[in-house]
C-alpha cells in the first residue's frame, strides 16, 4: 500500500514539474531578453501554484536585483539558499544584493562556543542529525557485537574503542537533532520590504520610533500583536512595525 502511495505522489510530483516547465523556461527567455518584470510575472505564476524550488527562487533574485529591487532580491535569494543551503551562486549573489543594502549593522560578538555550536549546527539540519543519530545507534549496536563475539585481544581493544566512539557520536547527533528542530521552530526570519521603515518602541504609530531599517534587512521576529510584528536585529536592538512591511521567509 505504501508502494502505491510513493508512487502516486511521484507521479503528481513529476505531472506538476512538467506542466509549470514551460513557465519557467518562458521566464527564463523573458529574462535573457531582458524583460525582467514580465519574467517575474511569468515565474509567480508557478509560485501561485504552490510549486518551490532554489532553481526558480534564484532566478527571481537574480531578475529582482535587475531592477534594483533590493528587499525581493535578496528575500528570494534567501528562499533558494533555504533550500540548497550549500549552493556557491546563490551565496555569491545573495552577498552582491546585500552589497546594494543602506542598512550596515554589526552584530553582536558571540562566545567561542556559540561559534562552534553555529558551525557544528549548520553541518546538517535536525533531519540529517536524526538520521544520523540511527546510523550511528546502528554502527554501536555491530560494533559492540563483535567486541563481544571476537577472540583476538588486539581486535576486541579496537572494536571496543570503536563502539565507544559511535556512542558517542551518537549521543552529539542526538542532542544536536533536538536542538537544531528547536532552533528551526522558533526561527522566524523575515526580509524588509519597505524602502525605509520607523521602527516604534511600542506596537503603536503615536509610540516613539525605535531606530529606523530599510529594504532588504533581515530580521528575526519574535512576537505578534494583530497588525504588528515585534522584531530584533543582529545587533541585539528591538522593537515593532507594521506586519505589512516585511515578509517572512
Amino acid at each position: 500500500m505504501k508502494q502505491i502511495l510513493y508512487l502516486v505522489i511521484f507521479l503528481l510530483t513529476t505531472l506538476n514539474f512538467c506542466q509549470n516547465e514551460p513557465l519557467f523556461e518562458e521566464g527564463k527567455a523573458l529574462y535573457k531578453a531582458e524583460k525582467y518584470q514580465e519574467a517575474v510575472v511569468v515565474w509567480m505564476k508557478i509560485i501561485d501554484k504552490n510549486e518551490h524550488s532554489s532553481a526558480l527562487y534564484f532566478n527571481l533574485g537574480n531578475a529582482h536585483y535587475k531592477l534594483n529591487s533590493v528587499g525581493p532580491s535578496i528575500y528570494y535569494y534567501e528562499k533558494a539558499l533555504q533550500l540548497s543551503p550549500h549552493d556557491t551562486d546563490v551565496k555569491n549573489n545573495l552577498a552582491f544584493a546585500q552589497n546594494a543594502m543602506v542598512d550596515d549593522i554589526e552584530p553582536l560578538p558571540v562566545s567561542i562556543f556559540t561559534k562552534w555550536y553555529k558551525t557544528l549546527s549548520g553541518v546538517f539540519n535536525y533531519n540529517e542529525w536524526a538520521l544520523a543519530a540511527v546510523v550511528f545507534s546502528i554502527s554501536f549496536v555491530v560494533l559492540f557485537l563483535l567486541y563481544y563475539f571476537s577472540f583476538s585481544e588486539t581486535r576486541k581493544r579496537l572494536l571496543f574503542a570503536s563502539s565507544l566512539i559511535s556512542i558517542i557520536l551518537l549521543l552529539i547527533s542526538i542532542s544536536m537533532a533536538f536542538t537544531t528542530f528547536s532552533d528551526t521552530k522558533n526561527d522566524r526570519p523575515a526580509i524588509i520590504f519597505a524602502e525605509s521603515i520607523e521602527i516604534k518602541s511600542e506596537p503603536n504609530l503615536g509610540s516613539e520610533v525605535a531606530f529606523i531599517l530599510h529594504e532588504g534587512t533581515k530580521v528575526q521576529v519574535v512576537a505578534q500583536d494583530t497588525e504588528w510584528v515585534r522584531i530584533v536585529i543582529v545587533d541585539g536592538k528591538d522593537g515593532w512595525i507594521p506586519v505589512t512591511d516585511i515578509k517572512e521567509l
